[in-house]
C-alpha cells in the first residue's frame, strides 16, 4: 500500500493495518517523522523531534506480540510532559529537554518519565515529538501570539491565524496529519480551544482521571491531561490507555475509566443549552451551532435553560492566578520571567503574587457553589452544549488582549471549576475564511463514555471531522 494513504487515517484504521501486517510500525513511524520534518517547523509545532527513540521503539513493536489498538501508533507530546529514554526499556540514558514552551528553559531536563507516557509505552505507542505550547502553559496570560519557544502556533487552515493555546502544537500537528494523535493539557481551555480552532476533536477528562505526575504544574486543582485526535473514537481509544489511578498524583481518582465502544445511553439523552450563550458569538459560529443543534435533535432532546448569575470567570481567574504564582514560585524568584518572549509576561506575576489568602479561600468557597450549580443542572440533563469558542481562530498580527474573548465563557469556567469532562467536535466552517468552528458537549463527572458516544453519533451524521486542510 502507498504510505501516503496513511495521511489522516484514524487510530483504528492504522492499527488494523499494523495488526494485519499490511504495514509495519517502522514504516508508519518513518512516514510521520517525514511529515513532521517536512511541515512541523512551518506551523511552529516542533520543539524536539525524537527520531532515534521512535525508530528503536517501532522496531521493537514489530517484534512483539500486538498489545492493542495503540500498538505501533506514533503520537506527539505537549512539551510540558517529561520524558526520559531510560524509563522506556531501550537501554539508553538520554533525556530530551522539557521546555514548558519557554525560551529560558530550553535546556531544562527531568530525569524521569511522566506516568501518562509510561502508560502509552506499555501499550506499545511510539513517541515521535515534543510539541510546542504557549510559554508556561499561558500561566502568565495570553497577550501575544509569539509567546512560545517556537514562535506563534500557526493554524494549518490559515497560516496567518493562531492555532490556539496553550496546546498549540498538539492542535496543529493533529490537524495537519503530522501525528495520528497528541497529548494536550487544560487548566482553562487549553485542550478545547486549539481543538476548535484547528478543526479536530479534543477531550478534557474529569479532573483526576489521568495522572499528572511528570507534567508541569500550573494549577494543582485545575490541571488535566487529555487526548487530541481526529475523532471522538480516537480520543476514547487514547483515554482508555492513559487513564487510571496513580499514587504519585494526589489528585488521582480511583474511579476507573474503561472505553465502551458501543456505549448506549439508557434513554434518549436530555441536553440543555444556556439561554443567550450565542450573544457574543460571530455569525458563522451561531449558524454552525444551530445546525449542530438540528443534528443533535435527531437523537437527543434539547432544552434551553437559564444560567444562574454568578462570577464564574472571576472565580477561576482568582484560583488559577493564585495557584500558578505558587506553583511557578521558583521560576518567578529566579528571574527567568524577565527572559520570556512576551514582554508583558515578564511582569504579569507581580499582581498574581498580590492575591491574598483571604481572596483565594473565598474563591475556593465560591467554587463549591459553582459545582452545586452544575450538579443541579445534571440532575435533569445529561449534557450541556455550546459553541467551543465564540469566534474562529484569531489573527497572528493582533494583540490577544484586544481580540481574545475570555469573558462570557460559562461553560469553560464552570467545567474547569467543577472538574467536569467535555469534548470539542468540529462542526463546520466560516464561509469566507474557511476556518473551522467547534461544538462543545459537557457532562457530569466521569461521564466520558457518554460524551464520546455523543461525539461519535454526531460525527456519524456529519463529516466535518473528516475534512482536512490543504497544507500551506
Amino acid at each position: 500500500m502507498s504510505n501516503n494513504s496513511l495521511k489522516f487515517k484514524s487510530i483504528r484504521e492504522i492499527s488494523n493495518l499494523i495488526k494485519n501486517k499490511k504495514i509495519s510500525s517502522q514504516e508508519v513511524t518513518k512516514y510521520f517523522l517525514k511529515r513532521l520534518s517536512d511541515y512541523g517547523d512551518k506551523y511552529n509545532a516542533i520543539v524536539t523531534l525524537l527520531p532515534e527513540l521512535a525508530e528503536k521503539l517501532s522496531s521493537k513493536a514489530d517484534k512483539l506480540k500486538n498489545k492493542g489498538l495503540l500498538h505501533g501508533i506514533p503520537y506527539g507530546i505537549k512539551d510540558l510532559i517529561s520524558l526520559s529514554y531510560k524509563d522506556l526499556n531501550i537501554n539508553e540514558n538520554y533525556t530530551p529537554p522539557t521546555t514548558w514552551g519557554a525560551s529560558p528553559l530550553k535546556n531544562q531536563k527531568f530525569e524521569f518519565t511522566a506516568t501518562v507516557i509510561k502508560k502509552l509505552n506499555k501499550a506499545g505507542a511510539i513517541p515521535l515529538v515534543k510539541l510546542s505550547m504557549v510559554e508556561l502553559a499561558g500561566g502568565m496570560g495570553y497577550k501575544y501570539p509569539n509567546a512560545s519557544i517556537t514562535g506563534p502556533g500557526i493554524n494549518p487552515w490559515d497560516i496567518t491565524k493562531w492555532a490556539g493555546g496553550s496546546s498549540s502544537g498538539s492542535g496543529s500537528a493533529v490537524a495537519s496529519g503530522l501525528v495520528p494523535f497528541a497529548l494536550g493539557t487544560e487548566t482553562w481551555g487549553s485542550i478545547l480551544i486549539p481543538s476548535a480552532y484547528c478543526g479536530i476533536t479534543g477531550l478534557r477528562p474529569t479532573l483526576g482521571t489521568v495522572s499528572r505526575h511528570g507534567a508541569m504544574a500550573l494549577s494543582w486543582t485545575l490541571d488535566k491531561i487529555g487526548p487530541m485526535g481526529l475523532s471522538a473514537d480516537d480520543c476514547g481509544i487514547v483515554l482508555n490507555v492513559i487513564s487510571g489511578f496513580d499514587p504519585k498524583d494526589s489528585s488521582s481518582s480511583r474511579k476507573k475509566f474503561s472505553y465502551i465502544r458501543d456505549y448506549n445511553h439508557q434513554s434518549k439523552p436530555n441536553l440543555a443549552v444556556f439561554r443567550d450563550i450565542l450573544n457574543d458569538c460571530s455569525k458563522s459560529v451561531k449558524i454552525n451551532f444551530n445546525n449542530s443543534v438540528n443534528e443533535l435533535s435527531k437523537f437527543a432532546n434539547i432544552d434551553e435553560i437559564d444560567l444562574p448569575e454568578y462570577p464564574y470567570e472571576l472565580i477561576i481567574q482568582t484560583i488559577s492566578n493564585a495557584e500558578s504564582s505558587s506553583s511557578l514560585e521558583n521560576i518567578i524568584d529566579s528571574g527567568i520571567l524577565r527572559k520570556l518572549t512576551a514582554i508583558e509576561d515578564r511582569y504579569s506575576a507581580i499582581p498574581r503574587n498580590l492575591i491574598s489568602a483571604k481572596d483565594y479561600i473565598k474563591a475556593l468557597r465560591m467554587r463549591r457553589v459553582t459545582s452545586s450549580i452544575a450538579n443541579d443542572v445534571f440532575q435533569k440533563y445529561d449534557g450541556l452544549i455550546a459553541p467551543t469558542r465564540p469566534t474562529t481562530a484569531l489573527p497572528l498580527n493582533e494583540n490577544f488582549r484586544d481580540s481574545f474573548i475570555s469573558a462570557n465563557d460559562p461553560m469553560g469556567s464552570i467545567g474547569n471549576l467543577a472538574g467536569l469532562p467535555a469534548i470539542s467536535l468540529p462542526n463546520g466552517f466560516e464561509p469566507k475564511s474557511k476556518l473551522p468552528t467547534g461544538l462543545q458537549v459537557m457532562s457530569r463527572p466521569y461521564s466520558e463514555n457518554f460524551l464520546i458516544s455523543m461525539g461519535k453519533k454526531y460525527q456519524s451524521l456529519t463529516n466535518w471531522h473528516k475534512i482536512s486542510p490543504s497544507l500551506q
